[in-house]
């Protein structure tokens, strides 16, 4: 199974993998939740999930499949390949990890390993995985960061997050101390091309 909110990706994906004597593409979804309903109606033995999908993520429809489907090897395939992203992949029961970038015949030689009972990740992934930067920021910091993206007023992330005022302030003031940079549009910035978001 496939599933991919990227039509185009989707689509050449299931053609190259036709190519193939012994796969099969059995399914396509184009959200998580479809990725997970068709899942149920055709038990494919391994599912190919995009990380960055509407209505369910990737690691969400890991858990859901791990939970209701245990025999179906998931693969995460993502063009958003990040160190930090692979630890969580791996812990909510994907069994390979790599980015779209890999090379052509790289996906059908996954896939025939995992289904054998195997397991991958990308060598260049796991080897940036290794030497990542830990997050310096407290899961409070990380929280109220995320929320404050798009210059979102101080006032909105404190109503989100059920916190005072003052207190975002201190946490976003702590967030662009210990990340070394000005703003808290720099901070976000950061820690997300960090992945820590």
């Amino acid at each position: 199974m496939l599933a991919d909110d990227e039509d185009l990706i989707r689509t050449a994906l299931a053609a190259l993998l036709s190519l193939e004597d012994d796969i099969e593409v059995v399914a396509q979804a184009s959200d998580g939740r479809a990725a997970v309903e068709a899942a149920a109606a055709h038990r494919p033995d391994v599912a190919v999930l995009d990380l960055e999908m509407p209505k369910m993520d990737g690691l969400e429809v890991t858990a859901e499949l791990k939970r209701s489907l245990p025999t179906c090897a998931v693969i995460i395939l993502t063009g958003h390949a990040r160190p930090t992203h692979l630890q969580p992949a791996l812990n909510t029961g994907a069994k390979a990890y790599l980015p779209k970038g890999s090379p052509g015949g790289t996906l059908a030689d996954v896939i025939r390993r995992v289904h054998d009972g195997g397991r991958y990740v990308d060598p260049g992934l796991a080897a940036d995985a290794l030497t990542a930067p830990e997050c310096p920021l407290t899961p409070r910091e990380v929280e109220v960061l995320r929320l404050a993206e798009y210059d979102t007023p101080v006032a909105t992330i404190a109503a989100k997050t059920h916190l005072s005022v003052g207190t975002v302030r201190n946490y976003l003031t702590a967030a662009v101390s210990k990340l070394g940079v000005t703003s808290r549009t720099e901070a976000f910035r950061l820690a997300h091309d960090n992945g820590w978001l």
